[in-house]
């Protein structure tokens, strides 16, 4: 019963042929193959426009890639307190924008309102040097709590970087998940909305290592190229990415997977509800659950073989649990089973 991360989940079957395949003969370095080539095309063909794609290795290097890239001098990167970047990437967005600081914002449930966000920006007025000058912000889709920004939600934040002249990136190292959610296109989802850098991830949703930073201004690759390079994320072979997301992306496979991976948390979260060990701690969106749990309960679990982590609770949270209750967080992946989310509720 393997619920700690959707990272620990391997390749899908197809994926791992596509990489076979790619095995094969020789081909053109450096992202000129043409393999790279068609990859890049099918980016543009599911956005719905011209974009320039840098693939990565993972979703660290590419946040931190994105966020240099529009570095300035004393620059404030905002984002929500609990977001991957500020408490899971040991400062390598700030340590690759040089100086750059990342200002996180409070918010319910990893989601960071739009009024928050101008209130933060508002306490760097543009002649106080002393505080540094707002540089950029960074939304999380899907969000580390498992939930899911509206695309409302994403347009009231980008009126709130636009009217600040700031660009605003999305951490999509869950895109999929959220996209299945919420019904939208990738398009509708990101520059339809003001979205003007994308994250795009692979790697949880069923590829090896497959990565991918997306600018919806292409006139921006230019300076893009020598960071992507002095970031070492410049792979010789990078023809070993792109086949990954050649078969990611073929027939609509990367939907497929975030879709079941989606319904396999939904029919987890339904049995915790259900039950009398356990409660959720807020409704999931995507494939990530967070439930309060007994300890007894919790260690129980566990000696049935199932595998979780244990969560930090904000303040409101805990004021509302026990002593004895912890918070836990499950994962699915498009690897999970109908039968491991039948035993885990079943022992639960």
């Amino acid at each position: 019963m393997f619920f700690a991360s959707d990272n620990w989940a391997g390749a899908h079957p197809d994926i791992a042929r596509s990489l076979v395949e790619a095995a094969d003969g020789f081909a053109p370095a450096y992202g000129a193959s043409d393999l790279d080539r068609r990859v890049e095309k099918a980016f543009c063909e599911i956005f719905e426009r011209d974009v320039a794609v840098f693939f990565v290795g993972n979703g660290t290097a590419a946040n931190s890639l994105a966020l240099s890239s529009v570095n300035r001098p004393g620059g404030q990167i905002f984002c929500h307190r609990e977001a991957h970047v500020n408490v899971d990437e040991c400062n390598a967005p700030e340590f690759f924008a040089t100086g750059a600081k990342l200002c996180p914002v409070d918010g319910p449930h990893g989601k960071m309102p739009a009024a928050a966000l101008a209130s933060a920006i508002s306490r760097f007025p543009p002649d106080f040097i002393h505080g540094g000058q707002p540089m950029a912000v960074t939304i999380t889709q899907a969000t580390e709590a498992g939930t899911v920004y509206s695309l409302d939600e994403i347009t009231a934040l980008s009126e709130v970087t636009r009217s600040a002249g700031l660009p605003l990136h999305m951490d999509g190292a869950r895109f999929a998940n959220a996209l299945v959610r919420l019904g939208a296109t990738p398009a509708e989802m990101t520059w339809k909305r003001g979205v003007d850098i994308l994250s795009f991830g692979g790697t949880k949703n069923g590829c090896w290592c497959a990565e991918a930073l997306v600018l919806f201004d292409p006139s921006q690759a230019r300076q893009m190229r020598f960071l992507h390079k002095r970031s070492t994320q410049l792979f010789s072979k990078s023809r070993f990415i792109a086949a990954q997301f050649e078969a990611y992306l073929r027939d609509g496979l990367w939907l497929d997977l975030a879709g079941h991976a989606n319904a396999m948390a939904a029919r987890l979260a339904g049995g915790i509800t259900a039950s009398a060990g356990a409660r959720l701690a807020w409704e999931p969106d995507t494939n990530e659950i967070f439930a309060i749990l007994r300890n007894d309960r919790m260690a129980a679990l566990q000696r049935e073989g199932a595998t979780f982590y244990d969560w930090p609770a904000s303040p409101d949270l805990k004021a509302g649990m026990d002593a004895d209750e912890t918070l836990i967080r499950l994962v699915t992946s498009f690897a999970t089973s109908d039968a491991e989310v039948g035993a885990f509720l079943s022992a639960l």
